[in-house]
């Protein structure tokens, strides 16, 4: 089946928010097995908006709209809905008494306006919010399916991946399983020239690629009678992606993230880690830190942005700065080797780069950046050279600073023998 998105908001258009929205949807409606062929975002107007319904339906048997719900004037999502498939609004009940008990719980008056939100299409099915005051809406006819939902995403993700969910699946006759196979350390261009003859053979399952920040993502995903089947087919390509990427699979499980998979690792052989920043500011402490467990193996972060605090916190000598400059290979490996015998752990990760937009030079441009890992000693550095803005510089060099502790782990303990 084939699945639009409308997302509806005149902020969307203007660039006031990202549209994190439409994303979140494509990724989940791919998962369940629905191809998606078109997305599209309207302002807040009643007429563009029935005009891009009618399109929508007219090329998808199911449209999903989200945004466009809530109390206000602009807020035109149900009633474009009802008239563009000639519905009149009726008034639930039920959905006003969720709504009373929402304010309520909150010791909050509810204003005239909200009651808008308890209008509802005549014969739609009416999801309730658990997380905010609009209901969501599902509507049917010949065959289409209407699916409207809230525009927070506190509120969209929870509608969707329970109601919302259980009832595309009750379209879609048979069962859609699908598994994630997570790389990292080669580029989008490189994963596709290993699996490009598996992709052309595809019809069931099928691969499909999605880049992320520093790493790519497999989905293999196919559709039988039951979930137990599904499964069986997934299992033979999942194995032969593994063989051939070999370490550079880090995970096959959904909720497994790169930063995950390092803190894992360091927990499973029992290692100390610590990190020292220059550009990234502590981005990459964050990162790690946002792993629940990390506390049994993160010992201490430090930025020293400065010549002065990479002096005076890890004791690099001033004429090593001076000579080799502070975004050098030289000063990597010093930062990383440094920042081992202070904080005595047993990993250490360090980065100076330019993040720019200024800095750069001919000799070192924007996008330069050194990342140094000590295991127990042994200190690897690696140079990069990133391209983007100054954000998308400091993220990359995160990811890949990840990429390299977990190579210089793994590469430590295939080398090393430990007796009982």
């Amino acid at each position: 089946m084939i699945v639009e998105l409308i997302s509806v908001g005149t902020e969307l258009l203007l660039g006031n928010i990202v549209n994190t929205n439409a994303a979140y949807l494509a990724e989940k409606c791919a998962t369940l097995g629905f191809s998606c062929y078109h997305q599209s975002v309207v302002g807040d107007n009643e007429e563009r908006l029935i005009e891009s319904i009618h399109a929508a339906c007219d090329r998808a048997d199911i449209v999903i709209l989200s945004g466009g719900l809530g109390p206000t004037k602009d807020d035109l999502t149900k009633d474009a809905a009802a008239k563009a498939w000639n519905r009149e609004l009726k008034f639930d009940q039920h959905s006003k008494e969720l709504i009373e008990q929402y304010f309520n719980n909150r010791n909050m008056d509810i204003t005239e306006n909200n009651w808008k939100q308890a209008m509802v299409p005549g014969g739609c099915i009416v999801v309730d919010n658990e997380n905010g005051t609009a209901p969501g809406i599902i509507m049917e006819e010949n065959g289409k399916h209407l699916i409207l939902l809230p525009g927070p995403p506190n509120e969209l993700k929870p509608m969707f991946e329970g109601t919302v969910t259980a009832y595309l699946r009750e379209l879609e006759p048979g069962t859609i399983y699908s598994q994630t196979v997570k790389i990292c350390g080669i580029s989008e261009s490189q994963v596709e020239t290993v699996v490009v003859d598996l992709m052309d053979e595809q019809s069931n399952p099928t691969l499909a690629p999605y880049a992320k920040m520093g790493e790519v993502h497999l989905r293999v995903t196919a559709k039988a009678e039951s979930e137990k089947e599904a499964k069986k087919l997934v299992k033979p390509l999942v194995k032969e992606l593994k063989v051939r990427f070999g370490e550079n699979v880090y995970t096959t499980e959904e909720n497994i993230t790169l930063e995950k998979s390092v803190v894992d690792l360091l927990l499973a052989n029992k290692l100390t880690v610590s990190t020292v920043e220059s550009c990234t500011g502590g981005m990459l402490a964050a990162r790690l830190i946002n792993v629940p467990g990390v506390s049994e193996v993160y010992k201490s972060g430090h930025i020293t942005y400065s010549n002065k605090a990479k002096r005076k916190i890890l004791g690099i000598k001033k004429n090593v700065l001076a000579k080799n400059g502070a975004v050098s290979e030289v000063v990597a490996r010093e930062m990383a080797k440094y920042a081992a015998a202070i904080t005595k752990s047993d990993v250490t990760v360090s980065v100076t780069g330019i993040a720019g937009p200024d800095g750069g030079t001919p000799e070192k441009p924007v996008g330069l950046v050194y990342i140094g890992c000590s295991v127990c000693g042994k200190v690897t550095v690696k140079e990069c050279h990133f391209n983007g803005n100054r954000e998308k510089v400091r993220q990359s060099t995160v990811a890949a600073a990840l990429v390299l502790m977990r190579k210089c782990i793994l590469e430590y303990f295939s080398q090393v023998t430990f007796k009982d």
